[in-house]
C-alpha cells in the first residue's frame, strides 16, 4: 500500500513538472507584439497625451493600458526637442514644446533605432509605440515627469 501511495505520488508530481515546464516555455516563446505591423489605437499630439494624464492620471491610464497591462498603441506628432541614447543604446526621441512643463519620451528598439538618424530638432514628427508611464509631477524633485513610450517608431507620413 505504501509503495503504491509513493508511486503515485511520485507520477503526479513528474507530471505537474513537465506541465509546468511546458507552460514556462510556451510563454517565453511566444511571438513579441509587432507594434510597427498593427494599426493605432489612438492619434493625437504629444501635447493633448501629456495634458490627459496631468488632468487624471487614473483615468488615462484606464483609456490606454489594456485589462492586461498591455499598453494600447499609440501614434504621437509633436515637436522634437531632444534626441539622446539610453543605457542601451537604444535612441531617446522627445517630443516637447518650448512652453510645455513635460513632453513624450520616446524610445526606440535596436530594429527602429536607424530610422532616427535624419531627425532634427525643432522638425515636427509623429512617432507610434506603447505607453510604459504616464506623465506627472514629483513633488519630492520639484519635476514634471514625461509621458513615455517604448518600442517606437516613426510613422511614415
Amino acid at each position: 500500500m505504501k509503495k503504491k501511495f509513493i508511486k503515485w505520488g511520485i507520477i503526479i508530481m513528474l507530471s505537474g513538472l513537465i506541465i509546468g515546464v511546458g507552460i514556462i516555455f510556451y510563454v517565453f516563446n511566444q511571438p513579441h507584439r509587432n507594434i510597427q505591423a498593427i494599426a493605432s489605437d489612438y492619434q493625437m499630439k504629444a501635447s493633448t497625451l501629456v495634458e490627459e494624464y496631468f488632468t487624471d492620471a487614473i483615468l488615462a491610464n484606464e483609456k490606454y493600458l489594456q485589462d492586461e497591462g498591455e499598453s494600447k498603441i499609440i501614434a504621437v506628432t509633436g515637436t522634437v526637442a531632444s534626441i539622446t541614447k539610453d543605457l542601451n543604446q537604444q535612441q531617446v526621441v522627445l517630443l516637447k514644446d518650448k512652453n510645455e512643463k513635460a513632453g513624450v519620451s520616446c524610445t526606440f528598439t535596436s530594429e527602429t533605432n536607424i530610422n532616427t538618424k535624419n531627425l532634427k530638432i525643432g522638425e515636427t514628427v509623429t512617432i507610434k509605440g506603447v505607453i510604459r508611464s504616464g506623465a506627472g509631477y514629483d513633488e519630492d524633485l520639484e519635476l514634471y515627469e514625461d509621458v513615455i513610450l517604448e518600442k517606437c517608431d516613426i510613422v511614415n507620413n
